[in-house]
């Protein structure tokens, strides 16, 4: 039997059918622990060979870790998906009971949907870190652009001193020159300021937190020269099991790196790819900006050792035709790389020089010579 079920905040509406999609049952729980054990005492009597979810990682988020802690398949069935088979009879109208069917339905259909994504153990973790530092980060932003905004009119030129508000230091600084300052514009200003001060702190802590969370997890990817701590929790945090995507082809195209095709007729062409997991773009392109940044040059030094060299940036397959939906493997020198890398004709097949042997004009033979008559037309 396959099991769907319908995930709201007081209720679950729970439908289970054949594998033909025939109806066998259908009731209704309370969206708590009691509910659960009645779950369990129904799928005792009808065994459930998958169980499908739709909202997994919201309403749905305590069943689906219920049932998958008592050892049941739980898949994720998209919206999207159950909004297309509830479709196909409109007829029906739209019921909680419905919808439990559609979700079944598409359960005992798609034998690789996706895996429930728990929000438990070490990735849930990250993710929950992650998502409050971003938050905190957003929040500092904020409140420097309405500080700068207050310090336009407190302390007029002060941006040519005092652009920045990003380290502790230049907001100590700018809090001094405020110092004494009894208006109440000034006031709102150092509470500000005092405010990103403190997320400051709070955020190099969560830093400290998560670097001693993916310690051990992730070394491969913090070996990688562009991925620290917090882009490595960030993969942890989003791909949870690697086993989700079969080949490199799969996880390009699940974190929108891969471009799409925008061909038509005779014209092949691609473009950007503004889908896919957006968070798992972000620690991409905060890696491929890193690499691409130039590396500074050393200070000179008097040790035995010689400063590590950053190894060279690779080519991104995005833009390379010759292999445009492989975003994560080696492509081919564009033709600009190929003229770079020909070497020079030698003398054994270079062209036999023309001018070769013959003496050069002089200074006065070069003044008399006549100009052609195209020339002379002109």
């Amino acid at each position: 039997m396959f099991v769907g079920i319908d995930t709201h905040k007081d209720t679950l509406a729970v439908a289970i059918c054949d594998p033909a999609g025939t109806l066998t049952e259908w009731t209704e729980v309370v969206n708590e622990p009691s509910g659960f054990a009645q779950l369990e005492r129904l799928f005792a009597a009808r065994p459930a060979v998958r169980v499908g979810i739709e909202g997994s990682g919201h309403f749905g988020r305590a069943v689906a870790a219920h049932l998958a802690g008592a050892g049941y398949d739980v898949r994720e069935v998209p919206t999207s998906m159950t909004s297309r088979e509830r479709a196909a009879k409109p007829a029906q109208g739209k019921t909680d009971a419905v919808d439990a069917l559609a979700i079944a339905r598409i359960t005992a259909r798609e034998a690789d949907l996706p895996l429930a994504r728990l929000k438990i153990g070490l990735a849930a973790d990250l993710r929950a870190l992650l998502d409050y530092r971003d938050a905190l980060v957003r929040e500092h932003h904020a409140l420097a652009n309405r500080v700068h905004a207050e310090l336009v009119g407190l302390l007029p030129g002060y941006h040519h001193t005092h652009p920045h508000l990003t380290t502790t230091v230049q907001v100590k600084a700018v809090l001094a020159l405020l110092d004494g300052d009894e208006r109440v514009r000034a006031g709102l200003a150092r509470r500000r300021l005092g405010r990103i001060l403190a997320i400051m702190a709070e955020v190099r802590a969560l830093a400290r937190e998560i670097d001693a969370l993916v310690s051990g997890h992730a070394d491969a990817i913090q070996a990688i020269y562009g991925a620290g701590p917090i882009v490595a929790a960030r993969f942890l945090a989003e791909i949870v099991d690697i086993a989700r995507y079969p080949n490199r082809d799969a996880f390009a195209s699940a974190n929108g790196s891969a471009p799409l095709a925008a061909s038509s007729g005779r014209t092949v062409r691609h473009r950007l790819n503004r889908g896919g997991n957006r968070q798992l773009n972000r620690a991409l392109y905060t890696m491929a900006i890193t690499r691409s940044a130039p590396t500074p040059k050393a200070a000179p030094t008097t040790s035995a050792s010689a400063p590590r060299e950053r190894p060279p940036a690779k080519r991104s397959a995005a833009s390379n035709g010759a292999c445009p939906t492989r975003s994560t493997r080696p492509c081919a020198p564009t033709p600009a790389e190929q003229r770079m890398s020909t070497p020079a004709p030698t003398s054994a097949n270079a062209p036999p020089d023309l001018g070769e042997g013959l003496p050069e004009p002089s200074q006065e033979e070069r003044h008399n010579v006549q100009p052609s008559d195209g020339a002379q037309s002109s």
